[in-house]
């Protein structure tokens, strides 16, 4: 008796958003399950094309259409399995992505392209070398191979130890030596520095007793800076592996994955996957099918390691728990947090949430009681918190400092300097200056595909605009009015770089950004340089700003802590209070003491009042109020339809249609809010003009998935000239 498939097709049009029916012939009647990637007749025309299944019936109830026949099977197992399809369905419903767009989440792209291991052929020994082969140069090609044996290629012996190919080739053809194939693996197989075993203090002691022995899942550790979080971590993992358990520890940026690599393979071996957009195609492949074999139990990597496909999860921790990077900006818009936790429900397995400055709704939850809250309130080596001083920068100004550092700053810089200790600055803007424009007529370098100031760069001497990345060489005459009187404004940290060389020329400067971290492993070859003390002062973007632990580091300066004070998001404050006091928290972490110094123009903020005094409770408070009053998340969620398109009328058309049509449907919504349509704040970026509507209240699936269907319904014939994208609690409104 026949049996049929469910089956998503590889095209990513939103009409095809659906299951499709296919039956399974005889001869691939192994297929019971789903999870398989196979090839099917598609259409009118039968175009052979991908699929995947993701249910398996025993029979179909409607016969009145042909059921065409599944043509072939990829692979000899299942991609994903019953617990990853019920987790598609939970993202499309929650996160109003198509099927396929999830299912690609779950997997590598080099499997959906065909790739396949990275086998090469190398050379062994067949036999002793006998008569006239018994000489110069067989002997020593020999000797090699036999010290090195399936180490080299026949090509490497040749071109990189100096043996002739045709000395090779004739011990080949003579049966001497044979090639043999050989997989390579192409992941980090690198022996680390052994990462003791480190006492845990009483703190951390009750923090891992109270995960292992909860009947509860879901935990936040709020643990200061320095408090040890990491060998709790450790702690719980070494657990799960003793009980034949897998882990997967999450890091929000790459920057902080070359230190966490260290810390855990040097105390779990190198038995340990990695999993990050820095990766080769052939690496997440090679680690995907580590993960899949059962050959690891833990992983470390950035929010997408949350899809590994471990069998026997036990743990996921979710460290930095705050950041905004654990929150997709393409489709499929999903939070890892809630990944994690609807992976918990279908596998039981515990999760962590790891930060000193949990995000709001995190520790909201904790308060009525959804989630356990585990507190490390001292550091775990005794030390004191960094003292932390704000400088008022309108007084330098008032003082005619015109300097991009305070007067004490550079003074502490001086001391820490001269005591060979190391310092930290931190500015959340790349680049030499963030605007340049005409001092006669305002003129304003703008980048002509998006609505956005360029910012200039001087090495290289150009303007970039950091949105699509178009670079233009920089002018020292204005295009509209042609003067000369062209300045550059603001600063970055390539500005600081510069400034810190003429003030301190004998000084070693490192610089952790977007612009000096773009090639594979820059990260980490920053990273040993300035922990192994080859550089006195590391200047960076917020790569600086968590979980990096260098214990000689006794100085931070916070150069502009106003940046995202002054951001257009009811966010902003809660931001601005993370970023202090995890820059913070990078200082006087080893035995000598710490000081923190936080230049801005309103240090009568609330965040940066409570941040210089680490009162997260404080801000918390204050914070939630603010958030009840405005309805905003916890207490309710946000919805973002953002429309873009080259053509502007048309888009203005579209969006204020759609405008109507909502305002019409939710008119009766006591609970629901419409804003907009209006332009984005970012009016333009590469060519598309922006327009969106925020609707804000109490959506649930139902109501987010009736206005996706209003949007698409409504945006079908312009489909090519419009691009839509919506988002459920985005983690900006820019």
């Amino acid at each position: 008796m026949s049996k049929y498939a469910g089956i998503v097709v590889n095209n990513e049009s939103i009409q095809l958003d659906k299951i499709f029916t296919y039956r399974i012939p005889e001869a691939l009647s192994h297929i019971s399950n789903p999870g398989y990637r196979v090839k099917v007749p598609f259409g009118k025309g039968n175009k052979i094309i991908d699929g995947f299944i993701l249910y398996v019936y025993d029979h179909i109830e409607d016969k009145s259409h042909i059921v065409k026949d599944i043509v072939k099977v990829y692979d000899k197992e299942e991609l994903f399995t019953q617990s990853d399809i019920k987790l598609m369905e939970f993202m499309r419903e929650n996160y109003l992505c198509t099927y396929l767009e999830a299912v690609k989440l779950f997997i590598p792209r080099g499997v959906i392209q065909g790739m396949k291991n990275k086998v090469i052929d190398t050379i062994y020994l067949s036999k002793e070398l006998d008569g006239k082969y018994n000489k110069t140069p067989y002997i020593e090609i020999y000797n090699f191979i036999k010290e090195n044996e399936g180490v080299f290629t026949k090509t490497q012996l040749a071109r990189e130890k100096g043996f002739s190919i045709s000395s090779i080739n004739t011990l080949i053809k003579h049966g001497y030596i044979v090639k043999d194939k050989k997989v390579v693996d192409r992941y980090n197989d690198r022996e680390y520095k052994n990462y003791e075993r480190k006492l845990l203090n009483h703190e951390q002691k009750l923090v891992v007793d109270k995960v292992l022995n909860s009947s509860n899942k879901l935990f936040l550790l709020k643990g200061i800076t320095g408090s040890g979080k990491t060998e709790v971590y450790m702690n719980i993992v070494q657990h799960m592996m003793d009980n034949n358990k897998s882990s997967i520890i999450l890091v929000p940026e790459i920057a902080l994955t070359p230190q966490m690599i260290e810390r855990f393979k040097g105390r779990f071996g190198k038995d340990v996957a990695v999993f990050h957009s820095k990766l080769s195609q052939g690496e997440r492949y090679d680690e995907w099918f580590r993960v899949k074999e059962g050959k690891v139990k833990l992983a470390i990597g950035a929010r997408s390691a949350i899809f590994l496909p471990f069998k026997d999860l036990g743990l996921i921790v979710i460290d930095e728990e705050h950041e905004t990077s654990y929150k997709s900006e393409s489709d499929p818009k999903y939070n890892a947090r809630d990944i994690a936790e609807y992976k918990s429900k279908l596998t039981g397995c515990k999760v962590i949430m790891g930060s000193a400055t949990p995000n709001i709704e995190s520790y909201y939850r904790t308060k009525i009681n959804e989630i356990e809250l585990l507190e490390l309130n001292k550091r775990a080596d005794g030390a004191n918190l960094p003292f932390i001083n704000t400088v008022d920068m309108r007084e330098e100004l008032k003082n005619n400092n015109r300097s991009i550092f305070s007067r004490e700053l550079y003074e502490e810089i001086k001391n820490t300097l001269s005591k060979k200790e190391q310092i930290i600055l931190f500015l959340n803007r790349r680049g030499f200056s963030t605007f340049v424009s005409c001092r006669k007529c305002g003129y304003v370098f703008k980048c002509d595909n998006c609505d956005i100031s360029m910012t200039y760069h001087a090495h290289g001497n150009y303007l970039s605009c950091h949105y699509c990345g178009r670079k233009i060489r920089a002018l020292s005459t204005c295009p509209k009015c042609k003067s000369n009187y062209v300045k550059y404004f603001g600063i970055g940290t390539e500005k600081v770089e510069i400034e810190i060389k003429k003030a301190f020329p004998s000084a070693r400067v490192l610089r952790m950004d977007l612009d000096t971290t773009r090639k594979k492993d820059s990260y980490e070859i920053i990273y040993k340089e300035f922990k192994e003390g080859n550089a006195d002062i590391l200047i960076g973007t917020q790569m600086v700003a968590k979980g990096l632990d260098f214990p000689n580091v006794t100085l931070v300066g916070v150069l502009a802590a106003d940046l995202s004070l002054n951001f257009p998001d009811y966010r902003s404050s809660e931001r601005t209070f993370q970023l202090i006091t995890q820059v913070a928290g990078r200082a006087g972490r080893g035995k000598k003491s710490g000081k923190v110094i936080v230049q801005t123009y309103m240090p009568e903020s609330y965040s940066i009042i409570f941040a210089k005094n680490y009162d997260y409770e404080g801000f918390y408070k204050d914070e939630i109020n603010i958030r009840k009053d405005m309805k905003y998340p916890p207490f309710s969620k946000i919805l973002s339809i953002n429309l873009s398109s080259k053509n502007e009328n048309l888009l203005i058309k579209i969006i204020q249609n759609i405008g109507v049509i909502l305002k019409n449907y939710l008119k009766n919504s006591d609970n629901i809010e419409i804003l907009g349509p209006c332009p984005c704040i970012i009016g333009k970026i590469k060519e598309f003009y922006r327009w969106q509507i925020i609707i804000k209240g109490d959506i649930d699936t139902n109501l987010g998935k009736n206005i996706k269907d209003m949007v698409y319904h409504m945006t079908r014939e312009v489909y090519n000239d419009i691009r839509v994208s919506i988002d459920i609690n985005p983690s900006n409104l820019i």
